[in-house]
């Protein structure tokens, strides 16, 4: 069992306050300075426990008297900002912090018509916007709009702060969607203050400080929209940990070194894909590569990174580290083992203290992981604490993740893939590769023999398409893309099919496929095509 009920429970408020006290004067945020030293060295604001929490307390009676009026305590707020600076948690935790409850979304989710529908479900009170998404509102509005302030022209001396309202364990803290679609739009993600609880729990087995002499210190991992960074934040703040807010997300090797130099980085945690670039600069340049090296940790999660880059970091000496998790069960659920022994180091175990299953599957095994060793499916039970809202869970009251696993020693598994067609894009984020096969033959008829959807660790997905249409290559790709385009308005960035640019065009029956079924093997089409999709996504090596 994860949920200890005779203890009190952990939120990130609680956490905070405690923070505060506990690590009152050192920093809790590293902020890009818009100036630099006269040296012309980058600069970096630094934010301490104490004025995190007071800053906090001020957005509260902010947001306390703004929604006061209009909106019940305990209410449902919609927050549609970026998610990747200091300001945007002090609004996310004020909301929360002044009596309601923030439900998240993203710049990857562009179209307001799905926000508006995803409000409903809600039951949503009111939408906070910052200054660029309130661009994207236009006409009626289900629930009342309201604008993110400029922080510095918050006054809010002569108002009180808002009271500490009673949580119950079951109650809602916070509204997440699934990063993924399904028919044409995400799923709610409602998470409770026991699941909270649980995920705040997890830190002692994630965060612990390296050296307990000095700070640890790590860097923005993705949005606070976003279960992985929120729950990243309450883990780190609970050992007083520094968090670095990078220029821009993903940020650039220069802005890594950067950051190890000037601001004692020395715990990255990041995506796969994210990191993989970093590798790809330090195969070039011993000298990021010794940064790397002498870093204490680095942890990727979200996905595995690719069989090459792992061996090569694992060989230069990196120390690294995975963490396997999904949305629903608050981004970590198993971590590697990591170490020096080569036969051991990438397997996974998972977290104690929970309460999880591996589940032998049937015979059928998917065509991309096919193999001798039987497959298992990750189980999150029911009496786990961060098993995800009853809502996300199957028949039998458990969640089933869809996550394949191989048994490779006692308690230790190796990701095997998914029993179902979604893939994961280069932050980690799931896309539905199915629906888009599927509105493709259903909207372009003759035009589409067959097609398959790639991009495992891209910025998003790529159409395939065979065909023996004798039409001009461009103007086919064109139509073809004017008849899906609508159904991908609708959808996250990471989910979309663009332009025209991400279609590629092949003779019909050339597409690798299964002896047995016939079935395109969409591995196999992401290694037989590696360098096309790497020109088309502009990835220099």
């Amino acid at each position: 069992m994860a949920s200890l009920q005779s203890a009190p429970l952990k939120t990130h408020l609680t956490i905070l306050k405690d923070s505060s006290e506990r690590f009152s004067h050192l920093p809790a945020f590293k902020i890009p300075s818009e100036e630099s030293t006269s040296s012309g060295v980058p600069r970096w604001d630094t934010i301490t426990f104490k004025q995190f929490y007071d800053d906090v307390e001020s957005c509260a009676k902010y947001w306390s008297q703004e929604l006061g009026s209009r909106v019940p305590l305990k209410s449902v707020v919609g927050l549609w900002i970026g998610g990747f600076t200091y300001f945007d948690v002090l609004h996310i935790y004020g909301v929360s912090r002044a009596g309601y409850v923030p439900q998240l979304f993203s710049l990857r989710l562009p179209n307001p018509t799905v926000i508006y529908e995803l409000l409903q479900k809600a039951s949503a009170s009111a939408l906070i916007c910052d200054s660029v998404t309130s661009g994207f509102i236009v006409g009626e509005t289900p629930v009342p709009v309201l604008q993110v302030p400029i922080f510095s022209d918050i006054d809010t001396s002569s108002a009180l702060s808002p009271s500490l309202l009673a949580n119950d364990p079951l109650e809602i803290a916070f509204v997440f969607h699934t990063s993924g679609s399904t028919s044409g739009s995400p799923k709610l993600v409602p998470c409770n203050y026991q699941w909270l609880d649980a995920a705040a729990r997890k830190a002692s087995q994630l965060c612990v400080p390296m050296h307990s002499d000095r700070q640890d210190v790590s860097t923005w991992m993705g949005s606070m929209a976003h279960i992985g960074q929120t729950t990243m934040l309450i883990n780190l703040m609970q050992y007083g940990t520094c968090i670095i807010q990078p220029r821009r997300m993903p940020f650039a090797t220069e802005e890594l070194v950067d950051m190890i130099k000037y601001c004692n980085l020395n715990r990255l945690w990041q995506f796969p894909a994210f990191f993989s670039a970093h590798l790809r600069v330090a195969r070039k340049d011993p000298s990021l590569l010794s940064m790397l090296v002498n870093l204490d940790e680095i942890t990727t999660a979200g996905m595995a990174l690719a069989p090459e880059d792992e061996a090569f970091a694992y060989n230069a000496g990196i120390k690294l580290r995975n963490i396997f998790g999904s949305t629903e069960c608050g981004g970590s659920t198993l971590r590697s083992v990591g170490g020096s022994d080569p036969a051991t180091r990438h397997h996974l175990r998972p977290l104690q203290g929970l309460s999880y299953a591996f589940v032998p599957i049937s015979s059928s095994t998917p065509e991309d992981h096919q193999s001798t060793a039987r497959l298992h499916e990750f189980v999150v039970l029911s009496d786990s604490g961060d098993c995800p809202d009853v809502s996300l869970r199957q028949a039998d009251g458990h969640f089933h993740t869809g996550d394949l696993f191989q048994v490779v020693g006692p308690d230790s598994y190796i990701f095997a893939g998914r029993d179902d067609d979604w893939i994961k894009t280069e932050n980690s984020l799931r896309c539905d590769t199915k629906s888009i096969e599927d509105n493709a033959r259903a909207m372009c008829g003759a035009l589409v023999s067959e097609c398959i959807v790639v991009g495992a660790g891209r910025p998003s997905p790529v159409l395939f398409v065979e065909t023996d249409s004798k039409i001009d290559e461009s103007k086919l790709k064109k139509d073809i893309f004017r008849k899906i385009r609508q159904f991908h308005s609708r959808r996250y960035i990471h989910e979309s099919i663009t332009s025209a640019k991400m279609i590629i065009v092949v003779p019909k029956g050339t597409l690798p496929r299964t002896a047995s079924k016939g079935n395109i093997r969409r591995k196999a089409v992401e290694e037989a095509y590696r360098a096309q999709l790497d020109e088309v996504y502009g990835v220099v090596y």
